[in-house]
């Protein structure tokens, strides 16, 4: 993970983090304690427990999941950045020392993004603190300087003492696994009991058929997991398996020596003792006393895998405990935790373990001691080097510049100082994949499974500048160079207003029937609301595109001059809208109500062709600046507490709705800053904020609210992570976050910022996302848009045009030729699928309006169950505190 020491927070809350889904999908924090034989505590732990279901004995029904919920967790290819695309290559490894006089190692290359034809300069930042990893875009007639590298990664101050280094073993990365497998007979209830089992059952050992092959270690030369492959001392036989290019030794407990005379069985609790993933495969009924962690006496092991082989059904029934400290990992258990087919469940705990192992390591017990070992290596490395600074200057480069290429006069030696050095990271990457210590296969058995982000072709050949959308059913609003468009799958687009109506922003309310829009520019622009029916009933009667002209009576005047607006992301009682006009913000209200229905809202569309009479202005605030982001902050009681969150200069601030009172939320230290977004996040019943800046996303609870004045304090909840590269916007669709820039979709996930997938989109563009996702990509006219999976690579996504669709790199089109575009488009049901599979319901929630649109000629009938599924998870989250949190309403 890049943000390295990001968990530095108090653990008790970090099984609570994300509030309502943490709890839902990834368990508890339960106290578990056990006693000896003569009643004394033997050891009090505190543990996560996943266990998919509150009933623990819930019927063997097979679970509500899909395989597209199994993601690899900052997968490898992704994380071992300096093996996979630096080692064996001409790059450049930089070496100084920042303002305090701590040493760093910067390193660069130009490189294909995943051989995709998209250039751009990979950089890794080490520091005693651990590693950060970005992307910079590339421009042949602009080469990139090292101290804007570094100030990219927040190091702004350093001395200017870099030099080129030739050392390429500083970073290793965690490919390979060991984990262990202890076989539990019924009624067993301590670990010597455990330990002591000569050998397993049938059921057991068709678990590890699964799990891998068996194979046999004297004279193994694969991963060995320090088991002896030499002289038998660890046994004949072990299993072993390799997934996703991960391979993995199993420390079985049954395969390890046992002796009759040593009864704690120490050989065997030498090696599964110090794994930090155990399997425990306990037989026997649910009934029956289960395993707890206290029952095994090990201060390494911090993941536990429970699993019970139920014979009736064929199925395995699944429960993890995690060591408070450990970080939320996913895949989330299914409800219930039951397995019937059993690939799918080799995937799930394969998944699980790896992904459980990576989170373990950044707990505070394993990351103080990577970072002292990291520290102490940059040092030891920093002071080796720098005595040889002056010594060959062939080695060195210009601070102003990193080139691809060799000036001219120094060609002939920078050619062999760069085949030394290739050759020298060649022989490098060589023995370590000898020695079974690197990812040597992209093969993955999930390569063609359908993946959640998997988009599809909406629209072929889009010729037009998209400048803003939203969707409005199944079509999609769009906001051209042309004017306003309606389009749908298959169908020819419809000409909503003509291009004399700028449309910079615009939002779609069905169950509102409002269409809410930002026209025009400068001091002309306005805000402009008008009835969704209206607009219905002038495309089916095929009237004319409406002119500026003929929109003059749905503006709403005192918005005169606005460059930015925002609404409430939830209006079931009143819809609030907040204008900015410079650095004056209007707040402006619609009411509505409480027996809203579509009959009223058609009763009230038929009074008048525009609404602009039904918006109240309720005031004005004042400040310091004009915003460039805002988002509308709900208090848990709407009563006064209500929060915009606003950004500008160098911070996020929260305003009160009511009083107008600011309140500093986040100061950003960087010398620059790119504002890209404040996400709200509620978790029980609070609000939160996703704040998105630079390469950061920054994670603050609001809370608690006191008498409508928030208290802004650092919380333990409080975390943060890095992109890979710079987004221009994000998008949540719990449990996923997606990142766009201007060529990839980086994804990763909500509850712990950890990376899943990044597609490789060139010339990307995100169209609109307030329901599904439709952005606009490259795509030749010869393509197809329907390629296979099997066309693509393990690295590239399914979802995103092919290399074969891709024009070639650097795409110049000829003077004149205009470039067509795809829209592509991915469902939220299948990024929020869990969500709207699991939700906890609520009796508050108004059920889905179904509106029936009799032969409109570009829209499809209109669900708004999906489009309101940010908004019930609001609600859900919001009116469920107390029974989250275990207390009696």
């Amino acid at each position: 993970m890049e943000a390295s020491g990001r968990f530095g927070s108090v653990s008790e809350d970090l099984g609570c983090r994300r509030g309502e889904f943490s709890r839902k999908h990834y368990g508890s924090v339960e106290l578990l304690i056990s006693s000896d034989a003569d009643g004394a505590i033997q050891r009090a732990g505190r543990f996560r427990v996943e266990n998919g279901s509150s009933d623990e004995n819930a019927d063997f029904t097979p679970g509500t999941w899909r395989r597209t919920d199994v993601h690899l967790e900052n997968p490898e290819y992704h994380t071992r950045w300096y093996f996979k695309y630096f080692l064996g290559k001409v790059h450049q490894n930089y070496i100084g020392t920042d303002a305090e006089k701590n040493p760093f190692f910067l390193s660069v290359v130009l490189s294909n993004q995943n051989n995709q034809r998209v250039p751009q300069y990979r950089s890794i930042l080490w520091k005693k603190t651990g590693t950060q990893k970005i992307c910079l875009p590339y421009s042949p007639t602009k080469t990139l300087s090292v101290k804007s590298i570094l100030s990219a990664m927040n190091l702004d101050k350093f001395e200017k003492s870099p030099r080129e280094i030739l050392h390429p073993e500083i970073q290793k990365g965690c490919v390979n696994f060991k984990f262990g497998v202890l076989y539990a007979k019924d009624g067993q209830l301590t670990d010597d009991e455990m330990f002591s089992n000569e050998t397993g059952s049938d059921s057991f050992q068709r678990l590890l058929n699964l799990l891998g092959d068996t194979i046999t270690l004297k004279g193994w030369t694969g991963y060995r997991g320090g088991l002896d492959t030499k002289n038998d001392t660890t046994g004949i036989y072990s299993i072993y398996t390799v997934y996703q290019g991960h391979e993995i030794m199993f420390h079985v407990s049954t395969m390890l020596p046992y002796s009759k005379e040593n009864k704690q069985q120490v050989e065997r609790k030498r090696h599964i003792g110090n794994d930090i993933v155990t399997i425990v495969f306990q037989e026997g009924e649910e009934s029956s006393p289960a395993f707890k962690p206290s029952m095994i006496r090990s201060h390494f092991t911090h993941i536990f895998a429970l699993v019970r082989y139920n014979k009736q059904n064929d199925s395995y029934r699944l429960k993890i405990f995690s060591e408070e400290s450990v970080p939320l990992f996913g895949p989330p258990l299914p409800s219930p935790p039951v397995f019937t087919d059993h690939q799918e469940f080799r995937d799930f705990v394969l998944v699980k373990l790896i992904n459980g192992e990576k989170a373990t390591l950044e707990t505070p017990t394993f990351a103080q001691k990577r970072q002292r070992t990291l520290d102490m290596l940059i040092r030891s490395l920093y002071q080796d080097l720098m005595p040889d600074l002056h010594k060959n200057m062939l080695n060195r480069r210009s601070f102003s510049d990193v080139l691809p290429e060799s000036p001219r006069s120094a060609r002939k030696k920078e050619e062999a100082r760069q085949a030394e050095f290739v050759r020298l990271g060649q022989a490098l990457k060589l023995k370590t994949i000898v020695r079974g210590d690197a990812l040597t296969s992209s093969a993955t058995t999930n390569l063609y499974k359908k993946e959640p982000w998997e988009s599809q072709c909406f629209c072929s050949n889009f010729p037009h500048e998209v400048v803003c959308a939203d969707s409005w059913g199944q079509s999609l609003l769009v906001s051209t160079d042309v004017g306003v468009l309606l389009i749908d799958d298959g169908q020819s687009s419809v000409q909503v207003f003509d291009k004399t109506l700028q449309v910079k922003q615009m939002h779609v309310l069905e169950a509102l029937d409002l269409l809410i829009t930002r026209a025009d520019k400068g001091k002309d622009s306005r805000l402009l609301v008008f009835r969704m029916s209206a607009v219905r009933n002038g495309i089916e009667a095929k009237q004319m595109a409406k002119s500026k002209y003929d929109c003059r009576e749905n503006k709403l005047e005192k918005t005169k001059g606005c460059h930015l607006y925002a609404i409430n992301t939830h209006h079931s009682s009143e819809l609030r809208i907040v204008v900015a006009i410079r650095n004056k913000l209007l707040l402006i209200t619609k009411k509505y109500n409480q027996g809203n229905s579509l009959t009223s809202v058609c009763l009230m569309s038929s009074l008048s062709e525009s609404p602009v009479e039904e918006f109240q202005y309720i005031r004005e605030i004042c400040l310091s600046d004009p915003p460039v982001i805002m988002t509308l902050v709900d208090g848990p009681t709407g009563d006064n507490d209500n929060m915009i969150c606003v950004a500008y200069r160098h911070q996020f601030d929260l305003v009160n709705e009511s009083t107008g009172e600011s309140y500093r939320l986040h100061h950003v230290e960087a010398s620059r800053v790119n504002f890209v977004a404040a996400i709200d996040v509620y978790e029980d019943g609070e609000a939160g904020l996703l704040l998105c800046y630079n390469y950061v996303c920054y994670y603050r609870k609001v809370c608690p609210y006191n008498g409508g004045s928030p208290l802004v304090q650092t919380s333990a909840s409080d975390f943060h992570f890095s992109w890979n590269q710079v987004p221009y916007a994000i998008v949540c669709a719990f449990p996923y976050i997606l990142a766009f820039t201007t060529d990839s979709i980086e994804i990763r996930l909500v509850v712990n910022g950890n990376l899943v997938h990044t597609a490789v989109v060139p010339e990307l563009q995100l169209v609109a996302s307030r329901s599904d996702i439709y952005f606009k990509a490259t795509a030749t006219v010869s393509g197809s848009s329907n390629s296979s999976s099997k066309e693509t690579s393990s690295n590239s996504s399914p979802q995103t045009p092919t290399a074969h669709e891709m024009p070639e790199f650097p795409s110049s089109s000829a003077e004149g030729e205009v470039q067509y575009k795809n829209i592509y488009k991915i469902p939220l049901s299948n990024l929020a699928g869990r969500s709207i599979e699991r939700p906890l319901k609520s009796p508050l929630v108004p059920k889905a309006i179904i509106t029936s649109m009799s032969s409109v000629t570009a829209s499809a009938p209109v669900s708004h169950s999906l489009s309101l599924s940010r908004m019930e998870i609001k609600e859900i989250a919001s009116r469920t505190r107390k029974e989250l949190l275990g207390k009696d309403s």
